[in-house]
């Protein structure tokens, strides 16, 4: 199989005039670009970097942070992404395990980079003048002589090592090789229908994985990738118009804002013709909007992690809403039950269990970074235990209720937030909805939906919504807390455990701080 390196080298070759980068004002060719990325390489490489040698980018979707992407595995240099909102001690935590050997950073993160010991310690490469610098970019950017072979890693070198954003204890380092990052791309192009010269926004990070697969995916179809360097619905509607994109891969969070933005009715949108969503299970409400407002030729529900980076798909997002679809072309799942030791102990048809993959597919990793504690829970007989929850219907295609840890259990039942989630969401009075489960004397956790409204509606009136649906009783929310935000991660994941512990602020409308309490009735 082809290294990245060569596989950016097969659209230099193809396509040298095509349009392949845009961040604001700066443009770059197929042949532009490629030659700033052997710049830097060759940059990187006078710095001291050698192949296998970690590089920590702390970086915005900036069109440095992309080149630094490519450089890299030109280089074979492995590159460390991490998230520019990273505290101090996260810094120090990410510097000593990946024993990274440098680290470029911008001012937006610049203080925290200061104020970690660790990274004190190696060559600290700044943009834009950031504080703390022991060099600056630019010096990475001066032109040198390219002569003969242009790229020192294999296939099997280690592309990346992704850090995982836990919801609770450390970080955990996920590396990926070539073969694996590419593998990855190629599925994506394909489940995606992506077509030669496509178009996208270049606005989920850099640090996670469907960042990083839209912008291998567009060098793969000789593509456009725009860079958006801090989420802004206007400069994201802006962006399709004026570059004419053709296909977005976003959270549902994001598609949210943009149909909430007041310019999506005026700017032309017409150029997408493709939506594609993961990260997150979408709302049947927000589905059925995105539907209505885009028209797409291909809505694509996209199931994977940073470990194994396709779950599974389903091409029609809206024909079996809440369906995640099946195995993606690099993919063999299955559902165990939930106390399974073995991948042979499956749950039953509609049966919720926990969702677990082949570790022999072609996009699946082969262990975390310095973590035998978490191989030990996730890697067993050959197969990733996920840690997320899900079914296989009738049909055979899978539906992902949520993470075993986000099990909420009342009374002795076990209740997926998801499929409430589901139904409240269809309300029109709802803008955007979370359930979770709040500690109970009684019950040991109690169902609470937390809910941002898009109009006033009150606790009675979306109790009785539920009571109409087809949501089973012992499901149905036991007290409405009416919220400003719904907390999420930065890459638009509902963060459970805030609302479990209370870290919301309420809603100050008309019974805002009312709860609708009723007696749970067992079916």
């Amino acid at each position: 199989m082809l290294d990245l390196g060569r596989t950016f080298l097969q659209s230099v070759e193809r396509s040298p005039h095509a349009l392949a980068l845009v961040d604001g004002d700066m443009q770059f060719t197929y042949a532009q670009w490629h030659r700033v990325i052997l710049d830097v390489a060759e940059g990187l490489r006078k710095l001291g970097l050698s192949r296998g040698d970690r590089l920590l980018v702390v970086l915005q979707n900036r069109w440095e942070m992309a080149t630094l992407h490519w450089a890299c595995q030109f280089a074979g240099i492995v590159i460390v992404p991490l998230n520019w909102r990273a505290k101090p001690d996260e810094l120090d935590y990410c510097v000593t395990d990946a024993g990274v050997k440098a680290i470029v950073y911008e001012p937006v993160c610049a203080d925290a980079v200061m104020q970690s010991s660790a990274a004190q310690n190696v060559p600290r490469i700044g943009l834009d003048d950031a504080q703390g610098r022991t060099t600056s970019y630019d010096a990475l950017l001066a032109e040198r002589a390219h002569t003969g072979e242009t790229t020192d890693a294999n296939a099997d070198d280690v592309s990346l090592i992704l850090y995982t954003s836990g919801t609770t204890g450390k970080a955990k380092g996920v590396p990926r090789r070539h073969r694996h990052e590419r593998a990855g791309a190629l599925a994506h192009v394909a489940q995606n229908l992506y077509r030669h010269g496509e178009r996208t926004l270049g606005v989920m990070p850099l640090y996670h994985t469907m960042g990083v697969r839209s912008l291998l995916s567009m060098a793969l179809v000789d593509g456009l990738f725009v860079c958006v360097r801090r989420w802004n619905a206007r400069l994201a509607l802006e962006s399709i118009a004026k570059h004419g994109l053709t296909c977005l891969y976003l959270v549902p969070t994001l598609y949210h804002d943009l149909l909430a933005d007041g310019a999506f009715a005026n700017i032309d949108t017409s150029s997408v013709k493709k939506l594609g969503f993961a990260g997150a299970p979408m709302s049947d409400g927000l589905l059925k909007r995105l539907s209505a407002a885009f028209e797409p030729e291909l809505f694509v529900n996209h199931y994977g992690s940073s470990e194994v980076y396709t779950f599974s798909i389903d091409q029609d997002a809206t024909k079996k809403p809440g369906s995640a679809g099946r195995a993606g072309i690099n993919t063999r799942l299955r559902v165990v039950k939930l106390d399974a030791k073995s991948p042979d102990d499956l749950a039953p048809v509609n049966g919720e269990g926990q969702i677990i993959a082949d570790l022999l597919g072609d996009e699946a990793f082969e262990g975390y970074w310095n973590r035998p504690d978490a191989n030990a829970k996730s890697l067993r007989e050959g197969w990733y235990f996920t840690g997320d929850t899900g079914y296989f219907d009738e049909d055979g295609d899978l539906y992902v209720s949520g993470r075993v840890d986000d099990m909420i259990i009342s009374g002795g039942e076990n209740i997926s937030p998801v499929d409430i989630e589901s139904v409240l969401s269809l309300h029109p009075s709802v803008d955007e909805v979370a359930v979770a489960g709040v500690k109970d004397e009684r019950w040991g956790q109690r169902v609470v939906a937390f809910i941002k409204r898009r109009e006033y509606v009150d606790s009675a009136a979306l109790d009785a919504w539920c009571r109409e649906s087809d949501l089973v009783n012992f499901k149905r929310p036991r007290d409405y807390v009416f919220v400003d935000d719904i907390p999420k991660s930065p890459v638009g994941k509902i963060l459970r455990r805030k609302l479990s512990a209370g870290e919301y602020q309420c809603d100050d409308g008309p019974s805002a701080s009312a709860a609708h309490h009723t007696e749970i009735t067992k079916e």
